[in-house]
Formats: structure tokens, sequence, C-alpha cells
């Protein structure tokens, strides 16, 4: 009957009056159950040390087990510690790997005469050298003076002619390739032409990239080590010049090895031959695999809009054009068009507008020179060109460019450890310390609960129902004595 009562006024208390509701129904443990629960939980745990403490009736031996278990304890928690710590610090190691082949790829080489221009158009159209200083300038983001030399004639001429394009002017008054600049062409032993190369603008005009990436024909794999492209050119100065004052003081060729799927960068990479040489280029394959963040710095889910594969240096030039059009409204004929890339040009970190590709491929070069031709090939190429010797001296350039092995390197960033390898390493610390193991965590964790489940039973149980708005009880006798006296 009191039980009734009871649970009718928690009926009328709201949730937490049902929540007490449910709980008065259930049979409450004793306190001498629930010492027989703590001591059945404690002999028969594998938690080991914890039965000795309990099972010992000597209490100098359950001290020391005590000081024991509790020594165990403190160890586990400061290696689970300094484990987590070191796995959320996001360590990585690089291995260096060298893999031997029977083949491997031949990269991409982009070559470009160092006279950019053909005589006849520049003395015509002199303030080309102008307007080129300028587009060189705004690559570099620096300052351009009103008053330079030939700012005056630039001006006058595109104000006169607005539909001039100077992307037109350079492909077709800029160096070319065909027969007469490309004299000779052996691709492992098999001829090659002008037409295996594509043409590409970089910041020295007109270039020719042999084995470029969309070239599926010349894209071939080289199976002997000591052979590989070997190429002729005639750079024919008396057709092709530039101005000096730009720092275009050299002739010769410049070229870059690069890899197939990516953009050529001149920039600090590029290889010169002068004029008279003979340059033989001996190159290795290294391939790095980055990290994704947080244990490296690349970035998988960043693509390009004008480039297939991701690279730093193709992605500067979009971000570049980016910020050029956003200051100017336009876009130097070197860089990339439809650009609509956010943030500032900053390379390196996760974050940054372009940070290190997850995987790259490089190669690293060795060259040799030595002077081309000899007494004897100079008479026999003056013969065979029709030319003078002194023309051959002053005009051709020969480059070879082969593997030294045929292996390449592999430098991958890996993570130092794993998930797998941190629960083994948790789990290792909890078995050498104390024994414990998964079933053991669980063990623990249900004590754990139904201890907690009965002091929450007790908790609410033992809540006073108290009344804001209500008045204090009063005396009954007192009432009653009222009740009399009236």
């Amino acid at each position: 009957m009191e039980q009734t009562e009871q649970s009718n006024v928690y009926a009328e208390k709201g949730l937490l009056g049902r929540i007490k509701l449910y709980l008065s129904k259930k049979p409450l443990p004793s306190l001498t159950d629930r010492k027989k629960f703590d001591h059945d939980f404690a002999i028969s745990t594998s938690f080991h040390g914890v039965h000795n403490i309990v099972r010992n009736r000597s209490k100098i031996h359950k001290v020391i087990w005590l000081v024991v278990v509790f020594s165990s304890v403190s160890l586990v928690v400061w290696q689970i510690y300094s484990r987590l710590v070191n796995y959320f610090s996001w360590p990585t190691t690089t291995s260096v790997d060298v893999q031997y082949v029977e083949k491997i790829e031949f990269p991409a080489v982009t070559f470009c005469n160092l006279n950019r221009f053909q005589t006849d158009a520049v003395t015509k159209y002199g303030f080309i050298f102008f307007l080129w200083n300028i587009v060189s300038k705004v690559l570099h983001l620096q300052e351009i003076h009103a008053n330079s030399t030939g700012f005056k004639e630039a001006t006058d001429f595109l104000e006169s002619q607005q539909n001039f394009s100077i992307t037109e002017f350079v492909k077709k008054n800029g160096f070319y390739l065909n027969s007469s600049t490309l004299l000779a062409c052996d691709f492992f032993g098999k001829p090659c032409s002008s037409q295996d190369f594509a043409h590409v603008f970089t910041e020295y005009g007109n270039c020719f990239t042999f084995n470029h990436g969309e070239n599926i024909e010349a894209r071939r794999k080289v199976s002997v080590s000591g052979r590989g492209l070997s190429l002729l050119f005639n750079v024919n100065q008396e057709d092709f010049t530039d101005d000096p004052t730009l720092g275009f003081a050299d002739t010769g060729i410049i070229f870059v090895i690069h890899s197939p799927k990516k953009v050529p960068q001149f920039d600090g990479l590029g290889l010169s031959s002068p004029v008279g040489m003979h340059a033989r280029v001996t190159i290795r394959q290294v391939k790095t695999v980055h990290q994704e963040y947080p244990w490296g710095e690349c970035n998988p889910d960043i693509k390009l809009q004008n480039f297939g594969t991701y690279s730093s240096s193709g992605c500067l030039k979009e971000c570049k054009a980016h910020h050029i059009e956003k200051q100017c409204g336009c876009l130097p004929f070197l860089l990339p068009d439809h650009i609509e890339v956010k943030g500032l040009c900053t390379m390196g970190t996760h974050n940054s507008s372009c940070p290190v590709p997850c995987e790259e491929t490089e190669y690293p070069a060795t060259v040799s020179y030595s002077t081309f031709p000899s007494q004897k090939a100079l008479k026999h190429l003056s013969k065979k060109l029709n030319q003078s010797q002194k023309y051959i001296r002053d005009n051709l350039v020969n480059i070879e460019i082969n593997y030294s092995d045929l292996n390449y390197k592999i430098t991958q960033q890996q993570k130092a450890m794993s998930v797998s390898e941190l629960l083994a390493d948790v789990g290792g610390q909890l078995g050498l310390f104390c024994g414990a193991s998964m079933i053991t965590v669980i063990e623990i964790i249900e004590y754990i609960i139904t201890n907690f489940y009965w002091i929450c039973i007790l908790f609410l149980l033992k809540i006073p129902e108290v009344n804001p708005g209500a008045r204090p009880p009063q005396n009954h006798l007192g009432n009653k004595n009222n009740i009399e006296e009236c």
C-alpha cells in the first residue's frame, strides 16, 4: 500500500518523477550484496594482483601487494600517455629504396633557343623586347616605370594596333623547329624529327618538348643504359637574336628535364649548352612520395584546372594568373586562362595555396662538355651542310641525354606508427605490467557501470520532495487544539 502511494506521488512529478517511479519498482541491492559483489570481482577479475590484496590475511602482505598494484597501474598510465602523445605528434619515417628494372620510362625534355626572336621581326618591331620585359616583370610582380626606354613607342603602337596579339607574334616570329634548326635527332637508335616535339610557351618564348605527356608515340621506355636521346641543333645566330640589356647575352640551347606529366620549369632547373659544344647529360630517376596531412604536407584533394597532374609549379602558375587577372584585368600569354583559384600564392604547407604534391618524379642530371665538332668532323659537316667551318663552330649544338643506370630511387615518407601498432603497443604495456587484456578492460567497465547504476538509484530515491510554493507543514496537534477552542 505504501509503495503504491509512493508511486502515485512520483507519477505527478514529471520526468524526474518517472525516473524515480521506474527505479522504485527495481529491487535494490542490500549493503551485504554490494560487498559480496565487490569481493567476487576482486577474486575473479583477470587483472593480476588484485585478488592477492583481498585473499591475503596478513596486513603486511596486503600493503605490499597494494603498493605493487598501484605502482604497476601508475607505470601503465604513464606508458600509455607517452604512447598517445607520441602518436598524436604524427611522427614519420623516411625510407629510401633502389629498384632495378629492365625498362625505364624516358623523361620529357624541353628545349629553347637562348635567342628568342627572329632578327627581321625585331628589327621592324623593336618594342617587342620592351613588351616582353613588361610580361617578365608582371610575372615576378616587379614595378614598371612609365619612363622606361621603349615605353612611348610601345604604347603608340598598341593604340594604333589594338588587335595586336603578342602570342601570335611570338609563335610566328620566335624560334621554330624544323629540318633547318634540328639537323639530327636519334632516340634509342631510331630516327626522330620535329614532328615528335610539342610546342610550349615559356619565358624563353617558343620552346619544344620531346616525349610530351600528350605525345603518346614518343613515350617509350629505355632498356639499355648509356643510350637515349641525341640531338644536333642549329641555333642560326644570323636569323635569331635577343636583347642583351635584358640579360639575354648568351647563345646556345637551354633545356630542362622533367616528368612528362609536369610543365617545364626553367627557374633554377634549366641546363644550357653553348654553341660549339657537345653536352653529355646522364640522368637518374628519383621518385618522392609525401604523406598527407597530418603526417605530411601534401593535400590529395587539390586539383588543377589547366593541368592533368598536380605539381607545385603548375599550381603557382594558376595562382599567379588569378592574382594578375585580379589586379590588371588581363593575363600574360605565358599563363593559363580561365583561373578561379582563391587565396594567396603560398606553397609548402598543407593549408597553403600550393602544397607539395603527394607524389613527384625528378631527374637529377650530371652534365659534361666537350668541344664539338672535332677537326675531321668539322670538315665533314661543313661539306654536308654547305656552310663554312666558322659557321659550324658558331651555330651547332650537340646534346645527348641518357640514363646512367637502369634503376630508380624511391624516397617515401611513411607513418611511423599506425592505429594497429598503437593498439598493440598499449596492449603490450597492459599485459606486461598488469597482465590485463581487452577482456580485463571490459570487466572493469562492467564493474564501474554496475556501481554507478546503484549509486544513481540510491541518490535519486533519496532526493527530498520539496515544493517551493507550498507552505511548510503545520503541527496537527496545534490544529486540533485550535478547532477545539473554536
